[in-house]
C-alpha cells in the first residue's frame, strides 16, 4: 500500500513538474508526453501505474521487456476478461504503448519490430532497415526515432550531428516504418545553461532535418524525444515532445535487477 502511494505521489509530482515547464514556456501543457521508462523494474510497478493513467512505457534491455510486456498483456487480458462486457473498445484504447530506447543490436532487430511501438534509439541505416523488413504486416507503421550523439562522448550511442540529416531521408524511404523525429542523452549536467544549449542544439538539427525531408515525411517528423528525470524542464523550454522518466517515478533502480541486453 505504502509502494502505491508513493508511486501515485510520485506520478503527480511528475506530471506537475511538466505542466509547470510547458506553462513557463509557454506552450501547451498536452505538447509533452511523459515516457515512463521502467527498465530494471518488474511488471508489477508498469502495472500499478497504468492504473493510475500512464500508457507509455520505455524499456532498454531486450529480454526484460520482452517478459514484462508478455507479463503486463496476460495480466490485462485476465482483468479484461473478469470485468466481462464491461472492458468493450475502451479497454484496447487503453493499451499499453511500447517504446524501445536502448541501443540496438543487428541480430536483435525482429522482436523488437514484432512487439514494440516506437523505437528512439535508431542510429544507423542498417538497423533501420531490418526493422522495416521485419516488422509484420499486420501491425501498424514503427515509429522511429534516430538518436543524435550530441555531446559528442565516444562511450555514447548515437549518429554524430553532422550524419543525421543522411540517415534521416533513408528512414524515411523504408515501408512498415515511419520517421517521427530524434532522440538524445546528454552528458550528465547540473549545469542548467549547458543542458539547455545541448537540447538547442537538438531541436536546431531537428528543423534541419525537416526541412530536408518530402512534405509528407515533413509532416510525420513531429518528435524531440529529449529530457529525463533530472533535467526535464531544461528539455522542455527547448521544445521537447517526450520526456523519459524513470527514477522521479519508480525511484532508485536496485543494482541487482539491472540485467544484460
Amino acid at each position: 500500500m505504502n509502494g502505491d502511494r508513493a508511486l501515485r505521489q510520485n506520478y503527480e509530482q511528475v506530471l506537475k513538474r511538466i505542466r509547470e515547464a510547458c506553462e513557463a514556456a509557454g506552450r501547451p501543457p498536452d505538447s509533452v508526453r511523459l515516457l515512463a521508462v521502467s527498465k530494471a523494474f518488474p511488471a508489477a510497478s508498469v502495472l500499478a501505474l497504468s492504473a493510475l493513467g500512464q500508457r507509455a512505457f520505455g524499456e532498454n534491455y531486450l529480454q526484460e521487456a520482452l517478459d514484462k510486456i508478455a507479463a503486463c498483456s496476460d495480466e490485462r487480458s485476465s482483468a479484461a476478461a473478469g470485468r466481462g462486457a464491461e472492458a468493450g473498445p475502451a479497454w484496447e484504447l487503453s493499451r499499453l504503448e511500447w517504446h524501445f530506447i536502448g541501443p540496438i543490436q543487428s541480430n536483435k532487430t525482429r522482436p523488437i519490430a514484432e512487439h514494440f511501438d516506437w523505437v528512439h534509439s535508431v542510429e544507423r541505416e542498417k538497423v533501420a532497415r531490418r526493422l522495416s523488413e521485419q516488422r509484420p504486416d499486420g501491425l501498424p507503421p514503427l515509429e522511429l526515432c534516430i538518436q543524435v550523439n550530441v555531446s559528442g562522448e565516444a562511450s555514447k550511442s548515437g549518429v554524430a550531428p553532422e550524419g543525421a540529416i543522411a540517415l534521416a531521408l533513408a528512414v524515411a524511404e523504408l515501408p512498415r516504418v515511419r520517421l517521427r523525429g530524434l532522440m538524445a542523452i546528454p552528458e550528465p549536467t547540473d549545469d542548467v545553461a549547458l543542458q539547455r544549449a545541448r537540447f538547442a542544439a537538438l531541436k536546431k538539427l531537428f528543423e534541419r532535418v525537416r526541412a530536408a525531408l518530402d512534405p509528407q515525411a515533413a509532416r510525420d517528423f513531429d518528435t524531440l524525444s529529449m529530457g529525463m528525470s533530472a533535467d526535464l524542464e531544461s528539455a522542455v523550454m527547448e521544445g521537447a515532445t517526450i520526456v523519459r522518466v524513470g527514477s522521479a517515478l519508480f525511484g532508485a533502480r536496485p543494482a541487482t535487477l539491472r540485467p544484460s541486453t
